[in-house]
């Protein structure tokens, strides 16, 4: 990390019960040279990775459905969100992530995964960076019920839907969640089911 325009960086630790939460107080050298001092908050939970699990012959996807606390407080009446497989890497490589969380969360096992893009989720307030993966999968792969870690408290409910159901998931606002959206539609432009 180098920026010559960020001097005198300081970090305090505001909360470290889950994950890290921190005060950053900065000195950012502005368009016309002056110095100004910023502070932000920044969230730090590690990196994650997400997978868009699908079977081309039987046109489906499969989701997930679990209650999500956050989205209960922004107004989210059942707290409940429809989401892609996904997960927090803890240390590991992002592809060896997503296949150890898809047989946590959907009882599938599969074997291969293609990464296809990258995103900050949000870059204004958490240093997460998400990988995105796509994965076909059959019923051979089905290797347990799926819900999730049993140490995590996750109570996961797999779903299979179509794809084309998937997609109107999203416009009559079933699905809300963005990493979701971002893969059905990256599915949906690159033509995958073709």
């Amino acid at each position: 990390m180098n920026n010559s325009k960020i001097k005198n960086i300081r970090k305090d630790v505001l909360s470290d019960n889950w994950y890290t939460l921190y005060k950053y107080t900065y000195e950012y050298q502005k368009e016309d040279g002056e110095w100004e001092t910023q502070i932000r908050e920044v969230y730090d939970r590690g990196n994650g990775a997400a997978i868009l699990l699908y079977n081309k012959q039987k046109g489906t996807v499969i989701l997930t459905k679990q209650f999500r606390m956050p989205t209960y407080l922004n107004g989210n009446p059942s707290g409940i969100m429809i989401e892609v497989c996904a997960g927090l890497l803890d240390g590991a490589h992002p592809e060896d992530c997503i296949k150890k969380e898809v047989e946590e969360e959907t009882g599938y096992k599969i074997h291969h995964v293609k990464k296809v893009f990258e995103s900050y989720m949000s870059p204004g307030s958490v240093t997460e960076i998400l990988y995105f993966f796509i994965g076909e999968f059959d019923e051979q792969m089905k290797v347990g019920d799926g819900g999730g870690a049993e140490d995590e408290s996750e109570n996961i409910e797999v779903l299979e839907v179509l794809f084309h159901t998937a997609l109107d998931m999203i416009k009559n606002g079933e699905i809300k969640d963005a990493k979701t959206i971002m893969l059905l539609q990256y599915a949906s432009i690159n033509n995958i089911f073709q």
